[in-house]
């Protein structure tokens, strides 16, 4: 099949939802599909691009970005030429410029389309009004014209289904992880070493984006507790900045634990999984979570997890290679100091790993979305040969 994936943005530094058409892209190219990329230039990853030698990857330069809106008009032209040319079209996240501009041309050619929102759908936090409007004048129709939608979880069928899409167009399927980039981990020891950490010390790892909906806030108010009970811990910070940092720097200094609190920056390929081989326990403390990808690769590395249940992968992992707590200071305290303390649960969990992990790894989910575009695509060319085209 011809694909054609539109993502408003491709780098690792903007998180999950660039992450998964990453590695669904080079999933499909490895299946002998062509697969083509329309996206933004905007924080591009060349090292992605080039890493994707059977795919092609158009980054239309980015003009000017409005609300996270990144404006790249050179995607109309060749949306109109080369839009017809695709068998189907997989569009990612919910309101970008790309899928505006590709859903024109989708709908004025018949070609089928997948919409995949990757938790973008409700109007929360920031630019509640600005979404609105979105919505009203182009979003409630790209879910309309769309001949399925993609869910990760449960959350995220019932957030569809608010906003009227039909349950019989909604499709679960996980987020992929691509196990071979775990396949040879590093050595123990080289994240301590490199950072200056004792081998007698806890760690307890974060990693993504510095964002304020990642629930750093009770993350340090927990870890700043834990001093009571636990000598020798330390709290790794991994990520970018995404607007959050200083305010995080101001906690730390309140919570008088500036010391014990590693703000490390990105990190990407062997160094991050140097973070999480060395990790005694990761933390995704989001306020909301449609999935957790990085969740899944700290499994993927053998290191036990501690979720918010407002995180979507949460139902996945409960119980069985981590806990998962409410959006609590406290609660997440108690599961701090359970995981900490408690060696032999958290030997369970390790064990638990590799075998929960490799139910996610791309080889597994990508079949399962072959068969959805298979089945559009038929569909399309039965109702263009029924309109007698």
């Amino acid at each position: 099949m011809k694909i054609l994936q539109v993502v408003p943005f491709f780098s690792p530094v903007h998180g999950g939802s660039a992450i998964a058409p990453y590695h669904l892209s080079r999933e499909l190219a490895r299946r002998g599909h062509d697969v083509t990329i329309f996206t933004s230039d905007y924080k591009l990853s060349q090292e992605w691009v080039k890493s994707l030698h059977q795919v092609k990857v158009y980054p239309f330069k980015t003009r000017f970005s409005w609300a996270k809106f990144y404006i790249t008009p050179n995607i109309i032209k060749n949306a109109k030429e080369e839009v017809r040319c695709f068998d189907i079209i997989h569009m990612h996240n919910y309101r970008s410029f790309q899928n505006f501009s590709v859903h024109y041309y989708a709908n004025k050619y018949s070609v089928p389309y997948v919409l995949q929102a990757h938790g973008s759908l409700p109007r929360i936090m920031a630019k509640q009004r600005l979404k609105l409007i979105h919505d009203k004048f182009f979003g409630y129709r790209l879910l309309r014209h769309a001949s399925k939608v993609i869910a990760v979880s449960a959350t995220e069928v019932q957030q569809y289904k608010a906003v009227g899409v039909p349950e019989e167009k909604i499709e679960v399927i996980p987020n992929v992880i691509d196990l071979s980039e775990f396949a040879d981990l590093p050595s123990i020891g080289s994240f301590r070493k490199k950072f200056s950490l004792d081998d007698n010390e806890k760690i307890v790892l974060y990693l993504g984006r510095i964002h304020q909906t990642k629930g750093l806030d009770i993350l340090f108010k927990a870890f700043a507790s834990l001093a009571e009970k636990i000598e020798h811990v330390r709290l790794a910070i991994v990520g970018p900045d995404d607007g959050y940092l200083s305010e995080l720097k101001v906690s730390a200094k309140a919570l008088n634990i500036e010391d014990d609190v590693l703000l490390v920056g990105p990190l990407y390929g062997k160094e991050k999984c140097e973070a999480y081989v060395d990790a005694d326990v990761y933390v995704l403390p989001s306020k909301y979570e449609i999935w957790g990808i990085t969740a899944l690769e700290s499994v993927a590395c053998g290191t036990p997890v501690i979720l918010t249940e407002n995180c979507g992968v949460a139902d996945y992992l409960k119980n069985k290679v981590g806990l998962v707590v409410k959006h609590d200071t406290d609660d997440l305290r108690e599961a701090l100091l359970e995981m900490l303390l408690n060696d032999h649960k958290r030997s369970v969990f390790k064990k638990n790993c590799k075998a929960l992990v490799e139910d996610f790894d791309a080889s597994k989910i990508v079949p399962k979305l072959e068969r959805i575009y298979e089945q559009m695509v038929d569909s399309s060319r039965l109702s263009v040969q029924n309109n007698g085209y």
